[in-house]
């Protein structure tokens, strides 16, 4: 009989707990997240102008994805603390959505992975670009934020 999958976070007594990594081998590990924003044909156009009141817009959501993955054990209450060798957040502006594609890439050599700090990197640089463009539409709509791979450690390759 296949053995019933465990919460990691929970312990015997059913308390949260931080997970125990280190008996966990250092092993390059990377993830990939990514997630949308939805907006209007003209207020994308406003961003790809550069006539942003805020600014520049992709840059700035770029940025704030990169700080917010380095500072993911401080949002996520039981995420462990770690130094990652590799953030990237790219932003890709797409006519048919309307809106922007965005996408991380987190990478670190260690004994955990870095699915929360790829999904984390996501989020924020969303609420970063819909910070930066709500005065103009309220209506934006960030969708789809999901993990798209992970590779490495004891469970391998995962791909949506």
């Amino acid at each position: 009989m296949a053995e019933r999958p465990v919460l990691t976070h929970i312990d015997a007594q059913g308390e949260a707990r931080m997970v125990d990594v280190s008996d966990k081998p250092s092993t390059e590990r990377i993830a990939i997240a990514e997630g949308r924003v939805i907006m209007t044909a003209a207020t994308l156009e406003l961003i790809l102008s550069g006539n942003a009141k805020k600014g520049d817009v992709l840059g700035t959501a770029r940025i704030a994805g990169i700080m917010a993955a380095k500072r993911t054990s401080e949002l996520i209450p039981l995420c462990h603390p770690l130094a990652l060798s590799k953030v990237t957040v790219d932003i890709a502006p797409d006519a048919a959505l309307p809106g922007c594609l965005v996408q991380a890439t987190v990478k670190v050599t260690g004994p955990t992975g870095v699915e929360m700090e790829a999904l984390t990197a996501v989020s924020v640089a969303c609420l970063t670009i819909y910070d930066m463009i709500k005065a103009v539409e309220r209506g934006v709509r960030i969708d789809g934020i999901h993990l798209v791979e992970k590779l490495g450690g004891k469970s391998g390759r995962y791909r949506a």
